[in-house]
């Protein structure tokens, strides 16, 4: 199993106040041997700028997006930005994709929501057949390239990645979307893997592999999750709070808020209906409090060394084969001291 560095987008432009702090994470994550950092979006700043500017303050780290947002790029010009992306990382870059939500989808984009799974299918084939440079021509229900009734022809993509396949991942909530990224993808990014629900997830992998006579050898399972390291693991936990308060009952509505869902398939489904309830009330300081300690310390990396190497060694059995870290840092030398302490860590797991 390999480390990563996930930059949260909570953080504006990473977990650093500003990009140079973040790029001084990711080349002390290098320099550990940290196999990936990854960039993420939401509604503030976006994915693919940062990772921009990392490549350039970088030499050998994988650099990737988790996740740049469907809904927000049409799939040319995703594989126009995988090219450029590529080519300025010296082929180092890891094409990140997911659907986000319906709020993000509707409201910020003003892309419609409807059949999520068969638009990112469709989605990931447009790009893989820009990314090979071949002429972009598509009839499907979703996307029609080039529109049947005007004056476009089909085009090729009109600059060579530095490599022949860019890798693809799906963040993926939903056991059919896990599904669909063992099918179409070369990785799956999951968020609040837990060990105890592998049984769920890994044949979900293994059967959209198996749709393509593929099994799991070569592909990538990417767990994301917050870190931090201290001697009491009740503060390490409160950390992490208001983050995780965040995603139960802010990312999405009522009626769809896909980690809320997956919370309660894990089996906190009163605690997540509680934590959503508070939240959508502007209660977020008091939802954030009803999360369950058992629920941060599962999906977590919390507390000191040993216990987070035990929690590695956990993740690594399962079958995680990257675990990316997002640090919580009160300032830049505690995060510099967070990215030492996980690589520790994962030495002392004995799984590297």
């Amino acid at each position: 199993m390999r480390l990563g560095l996930n930059l949260r987008y909570l953080g504006n432009l990473g977990a650093g106040a500003d990009p140079r702090t973040s790029a001084r994470y990711v080349q002390e994550a290098e320099r550990l041997d940290y196999a990936v950092a990854w960039t993420a979006e939401a509604f503030s700043s976006d994915a693919v700028s940062l990772l921009g500017y990392l490549a350039a303050q970088t030499s050998r780290i994988e650099l990737g997006t988790a996740a740049m947002q469907i809904p927000a790029r049409s799939p040319a010009m995703t594989a126009m930005t995988a090219t450029t992306l590529d080519i300025l990382s010296e082929g180092r870059f890891r094409l990140g994709l997911g659907v986000s939500g319906p709020q993000v989808a509707e409201g910020w984009h003003g892309a419609r929501f409807d059949r999520p799974l068969a638009r990112t299918r469709e989605y990931v084939d447009i790009v893989r057949m820009a990314l090979r440079r071949e002429d972009v021509v598509y009839d499907g229900t979703h996307y029609r390239l080039p529109l049947p009734d005007g004056p476009g022809k089909p085009l090729r993509l009109g600059t060579r990645p530095r490599r022949k396949d860019v890798p693809v991942y799906l963040a993926a909530v939903g056991p059919r979307n896990v599904e669909l990224a063992g099918e179409i993808a070369d990785g799956w990014l999951s968020v609040f893997f837990q060990p105890e629900t592998v049984a769920e997830h890994l044949p979900l992998l293994r059967a959209g592999r198996a749709r393509t006579g593929r099994d799991l050898t070569g592909f990538d399972v990417v767990s994301s999750m917050p870190a931090v390291v201290g001697d009491d693991v009740a503060d390490c936990a409160d950390r992490v709070r208001m983050y995780t308060a965040h995603y139960l009952g802010g990312m999405g509505s009522r009626k769809e808020n896909f980690y809320n869902r997956l919370a309660a398939r894990m089996g906190y489904a009163d605690a997540a209906r509680c934590v959503q309830e508070l939240y959508l009330k502007g209660r977020p300081r008091e939802a954030a409090a009803a999360i369950p300690r058992q629920f941060l310390e599962r999906t977590c990396l919390l507390g000191p060394v040993e216990r987070i190497a035990d929690t590695l060694r956990e993740h690594a059995e399962a079958g995680v084969t990257t675990l990316s870290a997002m640090i919580f840092p009160v300032d830049a030398e505690d995060g510099l001291r967070t990215l030492r302490a996980l690589a520790d860590a994962l030495g002392k797991a004995g799984v590297g």
